[in-house]
């Protein structure tokens, strides 16, 4: 398997952190209308399956882009 050159770990990057962002956001928005208080909102991203997972896969792409730079050098 190739692997990915600087520009795509870049937008692997982007677009995954976007999506946290919508998700994140999502969140928010739909505990704002329930009501929540932010402790418990907080608590709920902290603890969401899904952008647990996505914060791991943009540790290890920023890494591997890091890595990249590195090697470059």
């Amino acid at each position: 398997m190739q692997s990915p050159t600087e520009e795509e770990l870049e937008e692997s990057i982007k677009e995954l952190t976007a999506y946290k962002n919508r998700l994140e956001k999502e969140v928010i928005t739909i505990s704002n209308k329930l009501k929540m208080p932010q402790k418990k909102i907080n608590s709920i991203i902290n603890s969401h399956t899904e952008l647990k997972q996505i914060k791991i896969i943009l540790s290890k792409l920023n890494k591997q882009k890091e890595n990249f730079a590195s090697n470059l050098i």
